[in-house]
């Protein structure tokens, strides 16, 4: 049952990231006319930073380490998003799939990967370890 709230608090706080994300490139996009890469990369830092912050109090509840944990959630990052950059761009451009949905797969793939990085890689041995 531990198990299973923790995988609610980290699918509710990864959707409020993603508002976030959206929130933020909207404005940064739309608003500000920044370049594209700009307005992407400011929003996925701002939701990264987001979702960091909550899942590391209230999902994971994890004492470590915060700027080891950090950099451990960052290597993530420099892994996933050019993988998933390639991935979308093949599923696109090869597969003929539709932007939205190749997006929506890749939120799909970021989210379950990055929840097991985190709850075994990142907090493993300190999750439940905040008082």
């Amino acid at each position: 049952m531990k198990e299973f709230v923790r995988v609610v608090k980290f699918t509710f706080f990864s959707i409020s990231a993603g508002v976030i994300e959206i929130g933020a490139f909207t404005l940064l996009n739309e608003l500000l006319h920044l370049p594209y890469w700009v307005s992407y990369l400011v929003a996925l830092v701002l939701s990264v930073l987001w979702n960091f912050t909550l899942n590391r109090r209230y999902t994971f509840k994890s004492a470590s380490n915060v700027p080891v944990a950090m950099l451990k959630v960052a290597a993530f990052y420099v892994v996933f998003t050019p993988l998933s950059t390639a991935l979308e761009h093949w599923m696109t451009g090869s597969l003929g799939w539709n932007e939205y949905l190749a997006t929506g797969a890749n939120m799909a793939l970021n989210f379950v990967t990055e929840f097991l990085y985190q709850r075994f890689f990142v907090f493993g041995k300190s999750i439940d370890s905040r008082k």
